[in-house]
């Protein structure tokens, strides 16, 4: 438990490490308050520890663990030592630090840092460290100062580092030893593990002796050996060592070379001697001189790196202390993310940065949709595996949070049952009913792993912003405490806890009992519950218990600090349905269920008569058809609740996706006309090209050819233009009236329609001759044509084509008809302007014939009284336009259109009555 109350409190620099508690500074009254304080302590530090076991918090620490960087976070989640909030700034300090973690853009770097609490050890106890755990320190200090830079370098990139402030304020006051670091780094090469020469002047100046002495040694032995060699005495030049001294192998039978020399070795078949020549003797033992000089001085250094590791034992450990708190802050927002966690708010009052009176909410618990977490684990892949792998494993955990996403995937079936709690502001106590398996103490066990949960800085696997309160105590009495080492029956170990639990309770305590009251005579049992939730009810924040007794239900009619709550119950399947509704009383079902598992109906009918002996109006009540009625009528809400929020969410779908393409509309609009206008200059290029090469061909015929010759060139040359234009203009899928007079002859001067064209109005030039073709003046092209493609102008094309000034005249002289003679005044200037903007065009451009009638229908509909109207149709084949001409003939609300002008070609103005 160190590592727990070194994390929660308040953090500050190392030589100001003890901290007090504010809950632990008491004055004591008397002599005799001491005594009875440190055991009311001691006390519900005992209880607050089982009731953790109680709601298999280990467990839920465990999973944790799974998302921990470090051996130390990992332990310590291992071990369930995760930090618990002693106060609300603290646990709220601790969900800050979780949703910073979850904000930042990538994982930290946890590589490099290890657990070196054995090492400060040994050195406080005087032992020596090796050189490796010498590099562990120097790897665990340069690593935790680079989490700290890469933790700044985050907050300068962002936009708002105030974010990440609850991560940067762990390490801000830590002191990263650079010096200490540094000092080990220029002793030390930790790549191949050695003291350096730089270490000390005395260790250099020894190892540059030791290296002349040896080339001196090295030289002489190689000579030696070379001269034996000669001599007949060794195969091969040997030189090697021999009880730490340098030494030449030689032949047994020719060791008399080697006068004086001392023979320190024997092969196993005795043939080859290992000699120390007499020149070499005084050089080995300066060599083993200078050798445990070396080892002196090495040793020296050691101890002195020991020292100074032993100096900053309390920066050091301070320091790991604050990386753990990192460490388990972003398994927290890990472990959040896995279980889709939201963020819970705390609702107690009167303390300032948090919910204050003026914020009072009706409910001072309210989660909506709450899954246990433990439960949860079953979505949980390859949990168990990494977690086995860790605990194999000794060495730093991979960069970054070692779980991904990836890794680690969520199914989001409802599988727990999510269930709500809400519980209103001035409650106190809420009494749980209903049947057995129903899910009532599971419920109760919820409620209570949130608030430690909470507490922790974790994220509740719940929906929306759940809010509760914080509390000081979490006691739980759930369970069978029967025990015969201490002579305890079922009913003495269950009241023996809550009389503990009653004697340590405050006014920020959460009691959660279950079937308070059981194992004993029903009477004195619902007797006993009712007085002890009295008692509660004036000295915890809330109480919340489950039972079978129905008096107990009863208790809200006389106090209004009461609740009642019960877990639904399916007649109809006869199983439960794990939900919790809140306000009504449940019943055990017992007879139901015990029918339902095939029990004789005639026991089933003596048991019913009997309960209706026990409680005739009880029974009464519940036989009446309001119950199952106002069963229905909530059910028949919540379907219709479902249904208008999936119809909300349709809508709000449609919303964003028509305002998406409402922004985009502008740029559309561009590249159609754009790429329309891409597509016209290519057409127009490649007609005039085409156009050209028949006049160059004209030109050049003319030239040889003679006066009775030209006529014929003339219509050769018109006909081959006519062909062109018509092949740029497809009339496959023309939809235009034929005039029904097919003797109908165009005069000279007409205006005519022309389907080679488009439809398109052109003047008659000349008069048709006896091939039946008829030259037709279009713009700026005259062209010769086919008779039958030409159509009159009907009655109504000549009145729609007709100009403004004569349809305004018009208009005058029918508004004179009218009764009134300001109606005319009215309508001669209802429709203003003729002004074309964005919101009175319609563009039918790159449509099919449907959709373009559609949108037209839609665009006049929507307009308002005596508006105006542009549709643009452009020019392509003339089917969009000629569908677009018929809807404004025969559409009720068009008063008049105008078809294009040379001002405004391709569109046709419509005024809407």
């Amino acid at each position: 438990m160190e590592l727990c109350y070194s994390l929660v409190t308040v953090r500050t620099p190392p030589n100001h490490h003890r901290t007090l508690n504010r809950r632990s500074i008491k004055i004591p009254i008397s002599l005799s308050a001491a005594p009875e304080s440190t055991h009311r302590g001691r006390l519900s530090e005992t209880l607050q520890s089982e009731t953790l076991k109680t709601l298999e918090w280990p467990s839920v620490c465990q999973q944790i663990s799974a998302f921990t960087s470090t051996t130390m976070g990992f332990a310590a989640a291992q071990s369930a030592r995760l930090p618990l909030g002693q106060s609300l700034e603290e646990s709220q300090k601790l969900l800050d630090q979780t949703t910073a973690a979850m904000a930042l853009p990538r994982p930290l770097d946890f590589t490099g840092i290890e657990d070196v609490t054995e090492i400060l050890s040994s050195s406080i106890s005087g032992e020596f460290v090796t050189i490796s755990e010498l590099c562990a320190v120097k790897r665990t200090l340069k690593s935790a100062r680079m989490l700290f830079e890469q933790l700044e370098e985050i907050s300068l990139d962002s936009d708002s580092s105030e974010r990440y402030s609850p991560l940067i304020e762990i390490l801000q006051n830590c002191n990263f030893l650079t010096g200490l670091e540094q000092k080990i780094g220029f002793c030390i090469d930790c790549n191949f593990s050695v003291v350096l020469d730089r270490a000390s002047e005395e260790l250099e100046l020894i190892r540059s002796e030791r290296k002349m002495n040896m080339e001196n040694l090295d030289s002489l032995l190689k000579r030696v050996s070379a001269q034996i060699f000669q001599a007949g005495g060794i195969d091969r030049p040997l030189i090697t060592k021999r009880r730490s001294r340098m030494c030449v192998g030689i032949r047994a039978s020719h060791r008399s070379l080697l006068p004086y020399g001392v023979i320190l070795n024997v092969s196993s078949s005795g043939a080859t001697y290992f000699m120390e020549p007499k020149e070499a003797v005084e050089l080995n033992n300066m060599e083993v001189r200078l050798l445990n000089s070396e080892k002196v001085e090495e040793q020296a250094i050691l101890s002195l790196l020991t020292s100074k590791i032993a100096e900053s034992e309390m920066e050091i450990k301070y320091l790991l202390d604050r990386v753990l708190e990192v460490d388990l802050a972003f398994a927290r927002a890990a472990h959040a993310r896995w279980m889709n966690g939201v963020c819970p708010i705390f609702s107690s009052k009167g303390l300032e940065g948090f919910v204050s009176d003026r914020n009072c909410f009706s409910l001072s618990v309210d989660i909506e949709g709450i899954q246990h977490p433990l439960l949860l684990e079953t979505s949980l892949r390859n949990l168990s595996d990494i977690v086995a792998s860790k605990s194999r494993s000794s060495i730093p955990f991979d960069k970054g949070n070692c779980v991904t996403n990836s890794e680690l995937l969520f199914d989001s079936s409802d599988f727990p049952i999510p269930i709500d709690i809400k519980v209103e502001c001035g409650t106190k106590v809420v009494v749980i009913s209903g049947p057995n398996t129903g899910g009532k103490t599971a419920s109760m066990k919820t409620l209570g792993l949130a608030s430690v949960m909470s507490k922790a800085g974790m994220y509740l696997p719940a929906k929306n912003h759940p809010r509760l309160p914080w509390f000081d105590l979490v006691l739980a009495e759930i369970g069978d405490h029967q025990s015969l080492e201490q002579n305890l029956s079922t009913f003495s170990g269950h009241i023996s806890r809550i009389c503990k639990i009653m004697q340590v309770v405050s006014k920020e305590s959460l009691v959660l009992v279950d079937e308070i009251g059981s194992g004993t005579d029903p009477s004195e049992g619902v007797a006993l519950s009712s007085s002890i939730l009295q008692y509660f009810k004036d000295r915890v924040n809330l109480a919340v218990v489950t039972t079978h007794y129905a008096d107990l239900s009863r208790l809200k009619e006389m106090d209004n600090r009461f609740e009642n709550a019960a877990m639904e119950f399916s007649l109809e399947t006869l199983q439960p349905t794990y939900r919790i509704l809140w306000g009504s009383t449940g019943e055990s079902n017992a007879l139901s269920i015990a029918k339902a598992i095939g029990f004789d109906e005639k026991i089933i009918e003596r048991a019913q008569i009997w309960v209706e002996k026990l409680m005739p109006e009880k029974q009464q009540k519940r036989k009446g058809v309001l119950y199952q009625s106002l069963m229905e009528e909530r059910n028949r809400i919540e379907m219709q609740a479902k249904r208008a929020a999936s119809l909300h969410a349709n809508v709000m779908n449609i919303y964003r996706e028509i305002q998406g393409e409402a922004e985009d509309l502008d740029w559309r609009e561009a590249a159609l006309k754009a790429k329309e206008t891409q597509q016209i200059q290519q057409e127009l290029k490649a007609v005039k090209s085409q156009i050209e090469t028949v006049l160059q061909e004209f030109g050049n015929e003319l030239r040889t050819a003679s006066a009775d010759q030209f006529n014929s060139l003339i219509k050769k040359s018109e006909s081959a233009i006519a062909s062109i234009v018509k092949a740029h203009c497809p009339s496959a899928d023309f939809s235009v009236k034929e005039t029904d007079d097919s003797s109908y002859t165009p005069r000279l001067g007409e205006q005519v329609h022309v389907k080679g064209l488009g439809n398109k109005l052109a003047t008659v030039v000349e008069a048709p001759g006896d091939d039946d073709t008829v030259l037709v003046q279009y713009g700026k092209i005259s062209v010769r044509v086919n008779k039958s493609s030409i159509r009159a102008l009907t009655n109504s094309d000549t009145n729609a084509g007709t100009s403004s000034v004569p349809r305004l005249r018009r208009q005058v002289q029918r508004s004179r008809n009218l009764r009134n003679p300001s109606e005319a005044i009215n309508e001669e200037v209802s429709y203003g302007p003729v002004v074309q903007t964005s919101k009175n065009t319609v563009d039918l451009r790159g449509m099919r014939v449907e959709e373009a009638s559609h949108h037209l229908n839609m665009a006049i509909s929507a307009r308002g009284s005596n508006a105006v109207l542009f549709i643009i149709h452009g020019m392509g084949t003339g089917v969009v336009k000629e569908r677009a001409l018929e809807i404004l003939r025969n559409h009720p609300r068009v008063a008049k259109f105008e078809q294009e002008s040379p001002m405004n070609y391709g569109c046709t103005v419509a005024y809407i009555k």
